[in-house]
């Protein structure tokens, strides 16, 4: 009986898995990296919390959307409950992300950019 491919469970990647992985791939120390990718991070927060568009060519692109306010119903209680104008992030993959994402899992469609593809010697 075919039930399809075989899908593995994915695994938490936190921040420090990528901090300690980008340190060992540029050779540069930890709490760099980390103050960078912090950096970064923020830069995100701020612009999105200004309403600002963010377009990272072929990841993908962050952008704020507003939710209207609408009504909803309590699913113990049956009633009815206003629920507020809501700010939220919509993300939208780019290209590679896409192709990567709809291939095989074990072996990446497209390189990403700024990888050597050098093992550390």
């Amino acid at each position: 009986m075919d039930k399809g491919p075989l899908i593995h469970k994915p695994m938490t990647i936190t921040k420090k898995d990528l901090i300690d992985r980008i340190a060992d791939q540029t050779e540069m120390k930890r709490v760099e990296v980390k103050r960078i990718i912090q950096s970064f991070l923020d830069e995100i927060v701020l612009e999105l919390g200004k309403g600002n568009r963010l377009e990272f060519r072929d990841f993908g692109v962050f952008e704020c959307k507003v939710r209207a306010a609408r009504m909803a119903q309590n699913p113990k209680t049956l009633e009815r409950v206003q629920v507020p104008v809501k700010r939220t992030v919509k993300f939208k993959i780019g290209r590679l992300m896409k192709q990567n994402l709809g291939g095989n899992n074990d072996q990446p469609a497209a390189k990403i950019a700024g990888g050597s593809g050098h093992s550390k010697t």
